[in-house]
């Protein structure tokens, strides 16, 4: 994979928001991506949150301009990283925005504990909503190219033997119920010269290490620099805890910061194993990695 010159992530919508300030949290997650190579730079929005309202107040506060984005990716179907989507799209104001996602990312998904409940995405960012807002959909299993240096990953083969899904979920296929192993889960990989790999997750339902593992496959022989997002360790058995950041260490990335559906325990494990390495996600920060 060829290489960007910088990397800018900036994060607008987290679960948590910095001491004395005035962004607004939501169980969520949304960044800014800002790619540049030579004089070409993206702007791409991984994942909405849920509160779109919150997004559009940080977006303000955070000097983000809704107008310049060129792209957004969908990391998987989950209503805390899509709704709202048609809406932003509409304040966009662009014909043909792509929207990049896994084709299974409309299917029916739902919980049946403790009760039945979809969650997956909302009625009013259905695929035809999201064209008549502007949107032009890019649904693939594989690998899709937003630059040079800039990919997804695509459908994340899952071969660690300890990465469970974690979550008990359901969807409806030809007419059958069955469980849902989240297959659209899709997260960002970028590769900065002189800098390596930088992975940006939505909520790793693939599995964390599972997600570096393609990364690295994508882009061999580069080295991980940095990983970013939620990890989907809350409430996660201590052994695979321990298993994960035995696993991500020995990557030896130069920064995580992990959030979201993280868990406080896993943030510790994560802190007590990398040190100043680790920083916790958070609404509002800013993250510049540059050649």
């Amino acid at each position: 994979m060829e290489k960007l010159d910088s990397l800018r992530i900036l994060v607008l919508a987290e679960n948590t928001v910095p001491f004395g300030g005035s962004l607004l949290g939501q169980h969520g997650l949304s960044y800014l991506v800002e790619a540049r190579r030579g004089q070409t730079t993206m702007k791409v929005i991984m994942d909405v949150g849920q509160n779109h309202g919150a997004l559009c107040t940080n977006m303000q506060q955070l000097n983000v301009n809704a107008g310049d984005i060129d792209a957004i990716v969908l990391s998987h179907c989950h209503f805390d990283h899509t709704s709202g989507v048609a809406a932003l799209l509409a304040e966009i104001k662009k014909q043909g925005v792509p929207v990049i996602a896994h084709p299974d990312i409309f299917r029916t998904h739902f919980l049946a504990a403790p009760a039945l409940r979809a969650i997956g995405m909302m009625k009013e960012d259905s695929a035809q909503a999201l064209v008549s807002a502007g949107g032009l959909p890019f649904l693939t299993r594989d690998p899709l190219p937003l630059m040079p240096g800039l990919t997804t990953t695509g459908e994340v083969p899952r071969v660690t033997p300890f990465e469970e899904g974690g979550l008990k979920v359901f969807t409806i296929s030809e007419g059958r119920t069955q469980e849902d192993n989240i297959a659209d889960d899709i997260s960002l990989v970028a590769c900065v010269k002189g800098q390596g790999l930088v992975v940006i997750t939505g909520c790793s339902h693939a599995g964390i290490i599972n997600i570096i593992k393609q990364a690295c496959s994508l882009c061999p022989g580069e080295d991980l620099h940095a990983v970013f997002g939620g990890l989907h360790l809350a409430g996660a058995a201590k052994e695979r805890i321990t298993r994960t950041v035995e696993e991500l260490s020995g990557f030896n990335p130069r920064l995580v910061s992990a959030g979201h559906c993280t868990g406080f325990k896993a943030q510790v494990a994560l802190y007590n194993a990398m040190g100043e390495r680790f920083i916790p996600l958070s609404t509002g920060a800013d993250f510049k990695i540059t050649a």
